[in-house]
């Protein structure tokens, strides 16, 4: 191979990434929260905190499932978990700021879905 055509690959590759910038932030933005249960769970959080048995009953997501789900929302920064210590204890999920961010794009995804999901 020579020097010409690898200089040209790397001319060609910064040109898509350049091309692609403003794409990477929505597919690096979609990758934090894309998977379907995460979307779930931050949607029924914009009412506001709830129990984990709560949100369990309110997305029909399995104990499991929901408590990875909470556990990477957590450790990115979406949700926080706060304890009650008082008999029965509990623990309340609720929307960090940085989660709260995300309820105009859940509105604007609800107006779309609502004139173009059938």
């Amino acid at each position: 191979m020579s020097t010409q055509s690898v200089e040209a690959d790397t001319e060609d590759t910064s040109d898509v990434e350049l091309q692609n910038a403003d794409v990477c932030t929505v597919v690096g933005a979609i990758e934090k929260v894309g998977s379907k249960w995460k979307l779930v769970v931050l949607n029924d959080l914009r009412d506001g905190d709830k129990r984990f048995n709560e949100l369990k009953r309110s997305t029909g997501v399995s104990s499991y499932t929901l408590s990875r789900v909470l556990d990477d929302l957590e450790q990115r920064g979406f949700v926080d978990n706060r304890k009650e210590l008082e008999s029965p204890v509990a623990s309340y999920y609720r929307l960090t700021e940085k989660g709260e961010d995300l309820c105009p794009v859940f509105n604007a995804l609800d107006d779309w879905g609502t004139e173009w999901v059938e």
